[in-house]
Formats: C-alpha cells, sequence, structure tokens
C-alpha cells in the first residue's frame, strides 16, 4: 500500500517482528496512510440480513411471457389492428389515453424484438418473483414501466410511437438491486460492496440497453430502469414481510386486471 502511494519503505525483520521502515521526512504520512487504510478495511459491526425469496419466481415470468406472446397470437387469429390502438404516442397520452402506457408495453414489432425481451424479461424478472412475490413483484415492475411510459410519452416528438416490453424489462433490472440494498442484504461490507449489485445493475443496462440501433427507444430504457431503482429505494423489506400468499395472488390477479382494463379501454 505504501509504495502504491510513492511512500519508499523496506521490510526488515529484528528477529522477533517485521518493521516496516521508511524514511524520516515520510513517516508522518505513512502513518497516515497505514491509519487510513486500516479503518477502511476494518469489518463493520453491522450484520447483513438474510435475503428472503419468497418464491421461485418462474410463475410470474410464465405470466409475463403468456401476456406479451397472446398478442401477436391474437393479430393472428382476427382481423385487429393492436399496434394502431395500443402504441404509446404522444398524442395519444396528451389527449388523455392513460391506457396506451400499459397497452404499449405488450406490443412488439417483429419476432426479433419479442424473442429478446422474452429472454431478458425472464431473466430479471426471474429474481423480482424470487424476491418480491410473482404477484406484488410483477404488480411493481408494470407500475413503474406505465410511469415510465407515461413520462416517454410526454418527451417523445409528434408521429413518434413506441411500443415493447423493455421498458417492465429494464424496470425489473433496477428493481432487485435497490431493493436488496435498501433491505440491508449486503450490510456490513463496506459502501463499495454493498453498492455492488447497484453497479452491477448499472453495468448490465450499460451493456443491453443502450444501442444505436434506429428501433431502438434509449430513452424509455432510462426512464424504465431509473423507475425502477426508485421503487426499490423506496419499498421496505417490511412490506413484504407482510404479504400473505392470498396477498400476492390479489396482487397478481390486479396486475393482470390493469392490463385487460387499459386493452378493453383501448379496443373500439
Amino acid at each position: 500500500m505504501l509504495t502504491a502511494v510513492n511512500i519508499e519503505n523496506e521490510l526488515r525483520n529484528d528477529g522477533n517482528r517485521w518493521l516496516v521502515m521508511v524514511n524520516q521526512a515520510q513517516l508522518e504520512d505513512a502513518k497516515t496512510q497505514l491509519k487510513d487504510f486500516h479503518l477502511e478495511n476494518t469489518p463493520s459491526a453491522e450484520k447483513a440480513v438474510e435475503a428472503v425469496v419468497v418464491d421461485n419466481g418462474w410463475l410470474g415470468v410464465l405470466g409475463f411471457l403468456a401476456v406479451i406472446w397472446l398478442m401477436p397470437t391474437l393479430e393472428a387469429l382476427t382481423s385487429a389492428q393492436l399496434l394502431q390502438s395500443g402504441a404509446l404516442t404522444h398524442e395519444g397520452i396528451i389527449e388523455g389515453e392513460w391506457y396506451r402506457a400499459i397497452t404499449a408495453l405488450t406490443l412488439h414489432g417483429d419476432i426479433a424484438h419479442i424473442v429478446a425481451n422474452s429472454f431478458f424479461g425472464a431473466l430479471f424478472g426471474l429474481f423480482v418473483g424470487r424476491h418480491m412475490g410473482s404477484g406484488f413483484g410483477w404488480l411493481v415492475v408494470l407500475i413503474c414501466a406505465a410511469a415510465a411510459n407515461l413520462a416517454n410519452g410526454l418527451l417523445l416528438g409528434e408521429n413518434y410511437r413506441s411500443i415493447g416490453s423493455s421498458t417492465a424489462c429494464f424496470a425489473a433490472l433496477g428493481l432487485i438491486p435497490a431493493f436488496s440494498w435498501r433491505s440491508g442484504y449486503f450490510k456490513g461490507a463496506g459502501w463499495k460492496k454493498g453498492f455492488a449489485p447497484i453497479f452491477g445493475a448499472i453495468a448490465m443496462f450499460a451493456f443491453t440497453g443502450v444501442s444505436d440501433q434506429a428501433n431502438t427507444d434509449v430513452m424509455a430504457h432510462i426512464l424504465g430502469f431509473l423507475s425502477g431503482l426508485l421503487a426499490g429505494f423506496a419499498i421496505p423489506k417490511s412490506r413484504i414481510d407482510r404479504l400473505s400468499l392470498s396477498d400476492q395472488k390479489r396482487a397478481g390477479g390486479f396486475t393482470l386486471i390493469l392490463i385487460l382494463v387499459s386493452w378493453l379501454a383501448a379496443t373500439p
């Protein structure tokens, strides 16, 4: 450590112990550096909170996949123009068509689009279900993604249209790391290690959420990720601990009802 801060030093053994020798002129600086080093690396007395696993997360993932794959199936079997009635548009949000913030999350442009969002939604959403419950967790994801879409709809220029569940995917990505930090799952490991899940989520977002492709709505990804982070910081672990299995089922049912009501509002 002393070498790293350019303090010349030498180890000597006097027969009983090892000594660190430094020049007299650098003695006080060396003492300060060693003191700071020990303070930074002294284990914290705080104990990390054991992470609670609510369920295995797969029920929420299956529900997510069922919803987004149902829409292209309906389009294939009927003559419904779902993109026209459900896509997120600036004009629609301005005119009070709030439901577009939710319906747009269930629509995709092509097979590559829906397959990519299926993969990332399942990956990030699995942890949502495990640590917040497949019912309540996905309700939070839907609310975060809808709020992000509303904000994005206000920011969109005229004649711009946005669809895709990626906003929800990135809300899920931000949600659990922030919730884990708020819950104290990494307490006692120092602030750098404690914030590791947040740093990891940001790195994952930078790798998967930012692209220069013309059809990538980066702003929606950013807003979704930020909404997830904020919700994760805001929701206490005690809130999850108080939820029963029946509460989780009701939350999951309410999530599906919100989607259904949104589509009923969007259907002429």
